[in-house]
């Protein structure tokens, strides 16, 4: 490559950089615990807790808002706008106050990501998608959306339930936005005693149910159950479609991009398909969680977010196909989930993991997914064999940390490596412990003085025990 071409490509990618920074919502967000001035948030950014981390006894939503497309004031296309919006607050703090209007401006770009270029319909396909919005704290937000036409005679413009949460738990709020949907159908007003009945309700824990009794007209009193899966690590997430649009190998090579935090690009036609990918991708990589740049699905504002030079894993919907390839990207995985291809790749995907740990996952995949039912099954089914992965690899970090009386831990980094005694595991290792992944894994572990009794410590546990029986059979 020229010198010219080199210069060209840095003048591009900075001001790619700079754009990205000025079009990124500020949302003010109080300070953080390192840090008495103001927060920014960056609506592309999963920090050190991943979305399964939440418990029982919290509130469903912070807001409910309808996004609309109204004519802009220079009569050049549509801009969403919120239309609806519950709860209303009142006597916030200025701060409080700054935060909200920040928050709220943010929201609609996220819930038409495509662009200004609408036109009425009379038929539109109904989308289901999400968003996250992450504060520099590590608190979160997630924008669950249902995007359709309203109800109506007519060619007419689609509208955006978004509810705003802190709880990640898509399957449960695809079923409240169903609701949502069938009451603002009959009236707007049929849906705030809906909403105030949930807002009221705690969020149950790992397999329990809260009921909400609803009035409909016509329709007479309804009871909806909504119940949150046992298993409250996947529940923010659905493997079908990602099963669906790619090979089991396909899969493995994501996974092992992702690993080495690399820079992974889905591109596909609608934002359901996107958002549930992305979410599946970044959920195989349980118990650690990605801490780069993460947006399901990129606005086209935003789309020079491709061309950072820092890892990043995002959506872009294929009409924007051209615009990616032509940016500036180095050593980019780009997926095509319409197709089921690579169109860019390293090129070293397949040689990242250890061949006999890889071909365990692969084998693992494939017997019985076609008798699996429910999402539950088959996310489980899914999952499991990337669990796995993880407990041969670095189930043993525990033991390989070192505590003060304080109870503060440090880990032992080289005499955990050398405790693998395979070579190809070790090899990989080594690399990965160097990743963000591992390091915020491993600091929560070392302020703790147990492990987690979450589902990977269950599966460590397991897997020690296999190896115990193994030996004890090879000693008669």
């Amino acid at each position: 490559m020229s010198g010219k071409h080199r210069t060209m490509e840095r003048e591009g990618i900075g001001r790619a950089l700079r754009l990205i920074r000025n079009r990124l919502p500020q949302l003010r967000a109080g300070p953080s615990q390192n840090n008495s001035g103001e927060a920014v948030t960056e609506p592309e950014r999963i920090q050190d807790q991943s979305l399964h981390s939440f418990t029982g006894s919290q509130h469903f939503f912070e807001y409910l808002l309808v996004v609309s497309l109204k004519k802009k004031y220079s009569g050049d296309g549509y801009g969403p706008t919120i239309t609806y919006q519950f709860p209303k607050r009142e006597n916030l703090l200025r701060g409080q106050q700054e935060e909200e209007e920040r928050l709220l401006k943010a929201i609609p770009l996220f819930c038409f990501p495509d662009g200004n270029e609408w036109a009425p319909h009379t038929e539109y396909p109904r989308e289901t998608f999400s968003f996250v919005l992450t504060n520099v704290d590590g608190s979160r937000k997630i924008g669950y959306c249902r995007r359709l036409l309203p109800a109506g005679p007519g060619p007419r413009l689609p509208i955006v339930y978004c509810i705003i949460s802190c709880i990640g738990c898509f399957g449960l709020f695809s079923k409240i936005l169903d609701e949502v949907e069938k009451r603002h159908q009959i009236s707007v007003a049929v849906i705030y005693p809906f909403m105030q009945g949930l807002r009221e309700a705690a969020f149950p824990a790992p397999g329990k149910t809260v009921t909400l009794k609803s009035f409909i007209p016509d329709s007479g009193t309804e009871f909806i159950s909504l119940t949150r899966p046992l298993d409250s690590h996947l529940e923010h997430v659905d493997f079908s479609t990602l099963l669906r649009c790619l090979q089991f190998e396909q899969i493995i090579q994501i996974f092992a991009s992702a690993v080495l935090e690399r820079k992974i690009i889905f591109l596909a036609e609608d934002l359901s398909t996107l958002s549930q990918c992305i979410h599946a991708a970044a959920a195989l990589l349980y118990p650690f969680s990605w801490a780069h740049t993460y947006i399901p699905v990129v606005p086209e504002s935003l789309l020079a977010t491709v061309c950072c030079p820092t890892p990043f894993m995002v959506g872009v919907q294929m009409r924007f196909q051209q615009e990616v390839m032509d940016s500036p990207m180095e050593e980019v995985l780009l997926v095509n989930l319409c197709k089921g291809t690579f169109l860019l790749s390293v090129g070293d995907e397949k040689d990242i993991l250890p061949p006999k740990l890889q071909d365990n996952i692969l084998h693992s995949l494939g017997p019985g997914i076609d008798e699996l039912n429910t999402s539950e099954q088959i996310n489980e089914h899914v999952s499991g064999p990337f669990v796995q992965f993880f407990v041969k690899t670095v189930g043993h970090y525990a033991s390989y940390i070192k505590r003060e009386a304080s109870g503060q831990g440090h880990f032992q980094e080289r005499s955990f490596c050398k405790a693998l005694t395979s070579k190809t595991n070790r090899r990989f290792v080594k690399k990965f412990v160097k990743t963000q992944l591992f390091s915020l894994f491993i600091q929560e572990a070392e302020k703790s003085r147990n492990p987690p009794a979450g589902y990977f410590q269950q599966k460590i546990l397991e897997y020690e025990e296999q190896k115990k029986q193994k030996k004890s059979r090879e000693r008669l």
